[in-house]
Order: structure tokens, then C-alpha cells, then sequence
């Protein structure tokens, strides 16, 4: 009887810290959401809104939601705050976890990640903090870029945090180190990468398997990196930073998360910086370019891979893109299209779901490697500022945050 209350403890505690995560741009931060039963057309006015939350704080974080709870950040005052939500749109709770980027475009930009009973998240300033989900009390926190001198771009902390078994991952850059890991449970440091150079870049770590390669895939400003999770040792890294293109520049304005595909990787950014393509060594130590392509410079809005093909939108300006398919295979251009302007992109079930940034005109889009192929529109009219927040999809309802304000439409058909 001892001996089986100990494997009901064991695996009590195996299911308590190693839950499902929850986490920007869904399941394996590449843009999907496992979701079924969604509506393949929409009406005339769109989906209905089934629910309106406001003063939430500014911010381009993406809402999320666990535990029957809607999680969203967003700057007061000068302080960067999460808070929860009921699904009845009541504030359960609202407490400051750090200061908010007080220079340009100080409004938060990490997104919660939330594993169980535990949110993670970063801070304007790079304080990494570990929050109950029910209570919204503080466990830990540490200073990431205090401690470990990370090194500021011009817009600070963008980074959602990254859970890989029993640690959480963040990356500072700078001279000391790239890559940081902290035990989940408690923030203790378990390891610190090497520094391979560059400042603190905007995209977010994730998971990169092929065969029997697990690495973590982190970005500095300057370098693309693969790191064994367990040790934090350098697999290989690949420098996407060519003095030659940006000489006034310290480093790139990086805030997408690499896509892959088998033995390969994609990598985009804006400011017509080259986008491409690289291929991993048999032996998992090193990467080739394949192709490089000038046409998808996706700026901080995502791209989604559906077959054989990647789309996304690209940059002209800062206030305008097209929207364009390559072929994964070659970098070949299949289109590039006007339509209203460059936007977040997501996918589920099958199709795909357009933010467009400037007028709030929502998307939904059939993916097809011919043309542009748009099925229904409507458009957010509530909140304010640019609409740059990465929807969110979950159990038949799509959420989306402009400025203070958290909308979220039944999407179920």
C-alpha cells in the first residue's frame, strides 16, 4: 500500500510540473492551434463577439488562455501588469510584475506562457517572473538582464518565455551570455550558455526536433543558435547578421520565431533584410544557407507553413507590406499581392486567420499557393493604436487585443 501511494505521488507531481503549455502562436509556436469544427465562411459582419474587456493596460502582447482563465499583459502607468479574466469578462485579478520598456514603444510586448498552475513572463526591462495562475501572487523572479548584462535594442524586451521539461528559457544576449535556464519551479540558474554576440533580439526561443536532434533554437540580434537543453552547449550556430546590408546597424531588428520543416529552417525578418533558408548537417553541428529570398521580409507579424509552401506578409514600409507565398523547397515566389496591408497570420483548422494591422481588418483566408485567396472579412472597431497583437484561438473562440481592449468572437460552426 506504501509502495503504491508513492507512484500515485510521483505521478501527481509528474503531471503538476510537466502540464500542457499554453503559449504564443499555439502549441509549437509555429502559428497553428489544434482546433476542429470552425467555420469555413463568415457572416456579412462577422463572427459574433461574445465578449469585450477593457482596461487592460497598452500593449501588442497576445491574450492566452488555461485553467477556464483569459491571461493578457499590458503597460499602466509605467509598470508592465498581467492580468486574468473570467470568462464572463470579470477582472479576477491584476498585479504588476516589472517595469515596462520606457523608451520607444514602451507598451508590453511579452506574451504569458503558462504551464499548470504557473504563468511565466518577461518584463520591458527583462525580469523574468513566475506567477500563480490562481492567485496571481509572485513565486520567484530574477532580473535577467540585470543580472546576466544583457544588451538593449531600441524597443527592450519582446520575448515570451520558452518551457522545455523542467526549465524555463530566456535570452538576453550580450557579452556574458545568449541563452539563460532556470528550474521552473524555483528560478534557480541550471545553465548559461556561452555568448555567441549580439544584443537581445525580439523573437522568441522554441523547439526545433528532427530525428533524434532535440535543440533549443534562440536568436540574438545577430546569430541564429541551437542549443542542447540539458547542458546549454552550443550545437551550432549560424550568423544572420551581414555587416555589408546593415552597416549602421548593431544588429537585426529580429522578432520571428524560426519555422522548420524536417532537416530545414526558415528564417525572416523586415527592412528588406534577406530571408532564407537553411539546412542542418547530418551530424546536427552545423547549417548551410540552401536559398535566400528578397521578397518575404516578414516584419514582426509571423509566417505560417501549409505543405509545400510558406506565406506571410512582407515589408515595403513600416506601414505597409504585401502578401506573398514562396515554395519551401526553392525560396520561388509564387505571389506577391496588395491586400490592405501586412498583418499577423495564424492558422487552424485547415485555414487561415489575418490580422491586418493598420485598419483592424480581420481575414479569413483559404490557403492556396495560386493566389491570395480570401474567404470572409470584418473589422475591429474597439481599442486603439496600431493592431499588431498575434490572435489567439481556443476551444471555438478567436481572440484579439487592440491597445486596452480584448475582444473575443464565437468562430465554432
Amino acid at each position: 500500500m506504501r509502495k503504491y501511494f508513492f507512484v500515485l505521488l510521483i505521478l501527481s507531481f509528474a503531471i503538476s510540473s510537466f502540464g500542457q503549455v499554453v503559449q504564443w502562436r499555439g502549441e509549437k509556436r509555429d502559428g497553428y492551434f489544434k482546433e476542429s469544427g470552425l467555420m469555413k465562411t463568415w457572416p456579412a459582419n462577422g463572427p459574433e463577439m461574445v465578449l469585450k474587456v477593457e482596461k487592460l493596460g497598452k500593449g501588442y502582447s497576445s491574450p492566452v488562455v488555461a485553467n477556464q482563465t483569459i491571461y493578457v499583459t499590458g503597460m499602466i502607468d509605467t509598470l508592465d501588469y498581467l492580468t486574468a479574466v473570467d470568462f464572463q469578462g470579470k477582472i479576477k485579478w491584476q498585479v504588476p510584475y516589472g517595469h515596462s520598456w520606457y523608451q520607444s514603444f514602451p507598451e508590453t510586448r511579452s506574451t504569458p506562457t503558462i504551464e499548470g498552475d504557473r504563468v511565466y513572463v518577461v518584463g520591458g526591462m527583462g525580469r523574468l517572473v513566475c506567477i500563480d495562475a490562481n492567485t496571481g501572487k509572485e513565486r520567484w523572479a530574477v532580473d535577467v538582464d540585470k543580472d546576466f548584462k544583457a544588451e538593449w535594442h531600441m524597443w527592450g524586451v519582446s520575448e515570451t518565455p520558452l518551457i522545455v521539461d523542467d526549465k524555463v528559457i530566456c535570452t538576453p544576449g550580450g557579452k556574458e551570455t545568449s541563452v539563460v535556464a532556470f528550474d521552473k519551479m524555483t528560478g534557480k540558474l541550471i545553465w548559461k550558455s556561452e555568448s555567441v554576440g549580439g544584443q537581445r533580439a525580439y523573437a522568441s526561443p522554441t523547439i526545433y526536433e528532427y530525428k533524434n536532434f532535440r535543440f533549443i533554437l534562440a536568436v540574438t540580434a545577430t546569430n541564429l543558435i541551437a542549443l542542447n537543453p540539458e547542458s546549454g552547449k552550443v550545437a551550432w550556430n549560424y550568423k544572420y547578421y551581414k555587416n555589408e546590408l546593415w552597416k549602421d546597424q548593431p544588429g537585426l531588428i529580429w522578432t520571428n520565431t524560426p519555422v522548420f520543416k524536417n532537416d530545414e529552417i526558415f528564417l525572416s525578418m523586415g527592412y528588406d533584410y534577406p530571408a532564407v533558408m537553411l539546412k542542418m548537417d547530418p551530424s546536427g553541428t552545423s547549417v548551410s544557407e540552401k536559398w535566400t529570398n528578397n521578397v518575404l521580409d516578414n516584419h514582426h507579424h509571423g509566417v505560417l507553413v501549409a505543405g509545400d509552401y510558406i506565406y506571410g506578409s512582407n515589408w515595403i514600409s513600416n506601414g505597409k507590406g504585401k502578401w506573398v507565398c514562396l515554395k519551401w523547397d526553392t525560396g520561388e515566389v509564387q505571389y506577391e499581392t496588395d491586400w490592405i496591408n501586412k498583418g499577423a497570420l495564424v492558422g487552424a483548422d485547415d485555414l487561415f486567420y489575418v490580422y491586418e494591422e493598420k485598419t483592424g481588418t480581420v481575414g479569413l483566408i483559404k490557403p492556396n499557393p495560386v493566389k491570395w485567396d480570401v474567404i470572409s472579412t470584418f473589422k475591429v472597431t474597439n481599442g486603439t493604436g496600431p493592431h499588431w497583437a498575434h490572435p489567439f484561438i481556443k476551444d471555438g473562440k478567436l481572440y484579439l487585443r487592440h491597445g486596452e481592449v480584448l475582444m473575443v468572437y464565437n468562430i465554432k460552426a
